[in-house]
C-alpha cells in the first residue's frame, strides 16, 4: 500500500482532511511537522471544551490510498474539494507502507499488566504467559482479568485506570453493590465483581463502550448489567466509581452523588492533580473528597458519604 503525504497551515488541516476522505482515501492522519523540533508543541483539550487551535502551525497529513488510484488524480481532487489553489500549496509526495502482521504488532504493544501482588489485565494472547502467575482458584492467589484493546477505552494501562483498580483491589468492601460510571471497555466493573463485589452496574453513553462491556464480562465469567444511562434504574450503590475526565465529573456532580448510598464510597478518576480541588468543591454538597492516590500526574479522588 501506498500513503499520499502533504503539508499544510493549521488553518487548512480540517478541510483538507474531509477533502481527501471525500476523494476516496482509506484513512486520514494529521501529525505535528514540527515533531522533533524545538518548534514543537501540544495540544491539549478536554470532552465538553472547544480547543483553541484545530490543529498545528505546520501539519503533515498523511493520506493511506487504496491499491490502483492516481495519486496525482488524488491530490488535486483533494485540493480543489477543500478550496486550496495547487500553485500555493506546499506539494505533495507518495510514500510506501511496507508489510507487516499488524494484529502481531499491535498485540505486542500490549502485555500483562500487575495492579497489585495479586491483580493482573491479562490479554487473551498471554493467557498462558509463564511470567504472569497462574490463577489456581485458593482466595490468596492471583486474580486475572482478561481484556483484549478494542474500540473501549480501559485496558489498565493508563494511571487513571491504574488507580481506580487499585482502590478496588485494596479498599472494596465484600458484597457492595457497585456502579461503574463512564465504563468503557468495563474493565472497573468487571475487576469489582471479581474481586467479591455484590450487584454491579456498568454505564456508558456509548453503545459500543456497552456492547464491549457485556462482551468482556462474559469473557471473564462474571455477572453485571451493561446499559446506556437510560435504561438504568434508579437507587444508590455502595460503590460509585467513575473514570472519566474532570469537565464531565464536574457536571454529573448531583447525579453521581445521588447515587452514592448513605455510608457509601465515591471513587473519581481521570482529574489531573491541578484539577483536584476544583472536582472536589463540586462534590462539596454532598459529601467530602479527598486525594486517596496519586499516579505520574493524575489523582484518584475518594469520599464517602455520612
Amino acid at each position: 500500500m501506498r500513503e499520499l503525504v502533504l503539508h499544510c497551515p493549521e488553518a487548512q488541516a480540517e478541510a483538507l482532511s474531509d477533502a481527501l476522505l471525500e476523494a476516496g482515501v482509506l484513512s486520514v492522519s494529521v501529525e505535528d511537522a514540527d515533531l522533533g523540533t524545538e518548534a514543537e508543541r501540544p495540544l491539549f483539550g478536554e470532552p465538553g471544551t472547544e480547543p483553541d487551535v484545530q490543529a498545528w502551525e505546520h501539519n503533515r497529513v498523511v493520506a493511506l490510498l487504496p491499491d490502483g488510484v492516481d495519486p496525482a488524480q488524488i491530490y488535486e481532487q483533494a485540493m480543489a474539494g477543500a478550496g486550496i489553489d495547487p500553485i500555493m500549496a506546499g506539494g505533495w509526495a507518495v510514500r510506501d507502507v511496507p508489510d507487516a502482521d499488524w494484529v502481531r504488532l499491535t498485540q505486542s504493544q500490549f502485555g500483562p499488566i500487575q495492579i497489585s501482588p495479586r491483580l493482573w489485565i491479562v490479554p487473551s494472547w498471554h493467557r498462558d504467559d509463564p511470567a504472569v502467575p497462574a490463577v489456581t482458584g485458593l482466595d490468596d492467589n492471583a486474580i486475572h482479568i482478561e481484556l483484549d484493546p478494542g474500540l473501549a477505552f480501559g485496558t489498565g494501562s493508563h494511571p487513571t485506570t491504574h488507580l481506580c483498580l487499585a482502590w478496588l483491589e485494596s479498599e472494596l468492601p465484600a458484597g457492595a453493590t457497585v456502579l461503574d460510571y463512564g465504563c468503557g471497555s468495563g474493565i472497573l466493573a468487571i475487576a469489582a465483581r471479581k474481586l467479591g463485589a455484590g450487584a454491579t452496574a456498568a454505564v456508558d453513553i456509548d453503545p459500543q463502550a456497552v456492547q464491549a462491556t457485556a462482551d468482556n464480562a462474559r469473557v471473564n465469567r462474571v455477572e453485571l448489567q451493561a446499559l446506556l444511562p437510560d435504561a438504568l434504574a434508579d437507587g444508590a450503590y455502595q460503590v460509585v466509581v467513575a473514570n472519566i475526565l474532570s469537565n464531565p465529573l464536574k457536571v454529573l456532580a448531583p447525579m453521581l452523588a445521588g447515587r452514592v448510598a448513605p455510608g457509601g464510597h465515591l471513587v473519581l478518576s481521570g482529574v489531573l492533580e491541578r484539577q483536584a480541588e476544583e472536582v472536589a468543591t463540586a462534590y462539596a454538597p454532598w459529601l467530602t473528597l479527598s486525594v486517596w492516590q496519586a499516579r505520574e500526574g493524575w489523582v484518584c479522588l475518594h469520599g464517602r458519604r455520612t
